[in-house]
């Protein structure tokens, strides 16, 4: 963090400056800003490529960096306005108009501004990333011999087979297709498993980014309530029943963002319930990795308990890792594969395959499994400071479970709150958190907040993260600050 904020004040710095050089002027060389300026080598570099790609600065290796000539002005900005009747015309002739709307994906992308607490984002912190594996694996993977060439398009044998061991069961590395990361994957699997205009059943609340996924596909999410046991039963069979869906899409671990996972007794029924329905169990295993240090020993994958070919499962590595290491997997059985596969195909080709060279190094060092173990205790720890700073702080907020996996806590906000006010509050005193409304495909029950504890640099922030909150609860007129 403290170095891209170098970056950006030194990119400033020199953006300021600009207009003492004539068009083709020379700048100072790296070493003399890296003095003028007490920064690193690299903070320069990043700088000066930043200017470069605003095509304020030209770099010419050996020869340093140069004012850019001035720019023409482009053409007029034409006339988009039928645009408007273009895209109105085709969702009018669509069963359920497809509708792209990310802004419940963003709230977890977007980066705060600077001095805000991330209470709202999706992945580990950098603290908590192995970036020094993952750099060596990347190093000696573009060394590997044919590192650069074209991949086998349903991904390196070695990593399917990795991905097989890890879901368990009678799974195997033919029955794996390597993704680019678990969006990606569930992208494919809705495309492949519901025609626009199918309803879909989902868990409620859910994953926004999977409402979204099956929105702009054309389908229809159908909300199919979850408690601390995971997605009722019978409620399930309701759902299959009243719509004829052909599938379900659930997060039987940790799920998000309740963090509940599917008691035993549930785990066969739900398998039971959707086999008799003719369905698709869509498995999004997307935090196996980041379990806690006191969770215990976890439940299979449903994916390894399934000999029928029920469920379509989707993992990844990018959670436990980086955002960028977009390296997942789905895995089927039956003539689905051959759908899941061919949709694959038509829209990415394949991962690339340094990536997955990368992955392969990365999950066979040793480096790997020390990684694991530090982020199970580094997220208990954060997990335990900010349930104490809530339960202490905000006796409002209610609790009702806390997870032993994941990266979050699901609070509910005392009756009558408003979920928006609080949120904006909260920004304006300096921590950003997650509204509960995008994570519900229809009317709430109640009003929610999201909070992570994962994308914050340690404990000490959690608690000050707590304490704004309190602050930003007060001037919303949030009765959990009492």
């Amino acid at each position: 963090m403290q170095e891209r904020s170098s970056v950006g004040e030194l990119a400033d710095r020199l953006r300021s400056e600009l207009n003492r050089y004539s068009p083709g002027g020379k700048l100072p060389s790296s070493r003399a800003l890296v003095e003028r300026f007490r920064v690193s080598p690299v903070t320069v570099s990043r700088a000066l490529a930043q200017l470069a790609a605003e095509g304020l600065v030209v770099t010419r290796p050996g020869a340093g960096a140069f004012r850019a000539e001035p720019r023409e002005a482009g053409p007029a900005a034409g006339d988009t306005s039928w645009q408007e009747v273009t895209l109105s015309a085709d969702a009018a002739a669509e069963p359920v108009p497809r509708t792209v709307d990310a802004s419940g994906v963003l709230v977890s992308l977007a980066a705060p501004p600077p001095g805000v607490i991330e209470f709202n984002g999706g992945y580990l912190h950098a603290s908590l990333q192995p970036e020094r594996a993952m750099a060596s694996a990347l190093s000696r993977a573009g060394r590997r011999p044919g590192a650069w060439a074209r991949p086998p398009v349903d991904g390196l044998p070695e990593l399917r087979e990795w991905f097989a061991r890890g879901i368990g069961g009678a799974i195997t590395a033919a029955e794996v297709l390597i993704t680019a990361g678990g969006q990606s994957a569930l992208t494919t699997a809705l495309r492949a498993l519901a025609p626009p205009g199918a309803p879909v059943l989902v868990e409620s609340p859910t994953y926004p980014g999977m409402l979204a996924i099956a929105r702009a596909a054309g389908l229809r999410p159908v909300p199919v309530p979850v408690d601390r046991d995971g997605v009722k039963p019978e409620l399930l069979a309701d759902a299959f029943r009243a719509t004829g869906a052909r599938v379900f899409v659930c997060q039987p671990l940790f799920q998000n963002p309740t963090g509940a996972v599917l008691a035993p007794a549930r785990r066969g029924e739900v398998l039971r319930i959707a086999r008799a329905a003719g369905a698709f169990v869509v498995e999004d295993d997307f935090v196996r990795r980041l379990v806690h240090e006191d969770a215990g020993p976890l439940p299979r994958a449903l994916a390894a308990e399934d000999p029928d070919g029920v469920v379509v499962h989707v993992g990844s590595l990018t959670k436990a890792t980086s955002p960028s290491f977009r390296v997942g997997a789905l895995a089927a059985r039956g003539p689905v594969l051959e759908r899941l596969r061919a949709i694959q195909i038509v829209d990415t080709f394949f991962v690339p395959r340094p990536l997955q060279e990368a992955a392969l190094e990365l999950v066979g060092s040793p480096a790997w499994p020390r990684h694991l173990r530090a982020v199970s205790a580094a997220l208990r720890e954060r997990r335990d400071t900010m349930t104490a700073a809530l339960r202490l702080r905000l006796p409002g907020l209610a609790l009702p479970h806390v997870p032993s996996g994941g990266y979050h806590l699901w609070v509910r906000l005392p009756d009558g709150a408003q979920e928006e006010p609080l949120v904006a509050a909260a920004l304006r005193a300096g921590v950003a958190v997650t509204p509960g409304r995008p994570y519900f495909s229809a009317e709430p029950p109640a009003a929610h907040l999201r909070l992570s504890f994962a994308t914050v640099a340690g404990t000490a922030e959690i608690t000050e993260g707590v304490r704004r909150l309190v602050a930003a609860c007060e001037e919303a007129g949030a009765a959990a600050a009492a």
